[in-house]
């Protein structure tokens, strides 16, 4: 059983991003796991904890959480133009300390979530740019850009099926990026 966490980057109880984690969670085939990490309650990330203690239980715990993944999915808004505080300071906690990071090696896939046209887009891309640097191999095709999300929305707060078809092809594509990676 391979165990996918999923990264939410929205704390909101009603987010369309927690919405469309959920339905690619439903969407995994047998021999997968879907795995929410926690990230809400991770105070900001500050070296001194680890230079000096002690550590919070919340980024032990977290850590230990990472560490148990074959792959990462991050389902996020976008805020600004880049990603939500709370999924950034979730990658600086994962980080460290220096040489220690969870993140290396994970495979990852990034889906982005707007209520606009544009999908996210600039939190996709500036999300790229760090697992890049924590070594966070990703999906490069198909792109995951998912705008006008709450016409995608049925009203009992599912996925429509032709948006779910959407989810299914790149969740399909991120198994086999998945598969090829961890054999």
């Amino acid at each position: 059983m391979k165990k996918i966490g999923f990264f939410v980057g929205s704390l909101r109880k009603d987010s369309y991003s927690k919405k469309v984690a959920e339905s690619f969670a439903r969407l995994l085939p047998d021999g997968y796991q879907a795995v929410f990490i926690e990230l809400g309650e991770l105070p900001l990330y500050n070296q001194d904890y680890d230079d000096f203690g002690p550590v919070p239980e919340s980024y032990q715990k977290f850590r230990g959480e990472v560490k148990q993944l074959d792959g990462v999915v991050f389902v996020t808004p976008e805020y600004n133009r880049s990603v939500p505080a709370v999924l950034k300071n979730a990658l600086d906690v994962g980080s460290r300390p220096f040489g220690k990071s969870v993140w290396d090696k994970l495979p990852g896939l990034i889906v982005t979530v707007s209520p606009g046209a544009i999908g996210g887009f600039g939190a996709n891309h500036h999300l790229r740019q760090s697992l890049v640097f924590l070594n966070v191999p990703t999906l490069q095709q198909p792109e995951a850009y998912v705008g006008h999300i709450a016409d995608s929305i049925a009203e009992d707060g599912t996925i429509i099926p032709g948006t779910e078809q959407f989810f299914q092809t790149i969740l399909d594509s991120y198994l086999a990026f998945l598969e090829k990676l961890t054999k």
